[in-house]
């Protein structure tokens, strides 16, 4: 099922540890699960992901510089099954969206990537790491 969530925004971002510097001094809690190139922050249900634009455009379209890599935002919805993510993909194709890239198996799990037809990117990812509440929000 494609519910009607945005699990994760995820900003491209010039330098990982001055943004999350930023946000931290906001008051927000960077998530234990976070790393140097790809921090977290808890929203309720969902997260703000920080990753550098370079990583996010290497991860969209395979180079930054690529046709469809200037996007230094995504929102990712998390797919509950690696299966799930090729359907999903398919299903926005055919509402009218447009694939950046296929169901890909990467090193973390599963990830696809496509466009709205405002040319807005949406990642589709399952990762054994997420973990959800019964109302499928993201715990973080």
């Amino acid at each position: 099922m494609f519910r009607p969530r945005v699990h994760i925004i995820l900003l491209g971002v010039a330098d990982v540890a001055r943004s999350a510097a930023f946000y931290e001094a906001l008051g927000w809690q960077r998530a234990p699960t976070s790393h140097a190139g790809f921090v977290k922050f808890d929203l309720g249900g969902m997260a703000l992901a920080l990753i550098s634009k370079t990583d996010l455009a290497k991860d969209a379209v395979g180079q930054p510089g690529d046709p469809g890599a200037s996007s230094d935002l995504a929102l990712i919805y998390c797919a509950e099954h690696p299966d799930d993510v090729a359907r999903l993909l398919a299903k926005a194709e055919r509402a009218g969206g447009s694939i950046v890239k296929p169901a890909t198996r990467t090193q973390w799990g599963t990830a696809g990537y496509f466009r709205d037809p405002d040319g807005h990117l949406f990642e589709i990812d399952h990762e054994e790491v997420w973990v959800f509440d019964r109302e499928h929000h993201l715990v973080v």
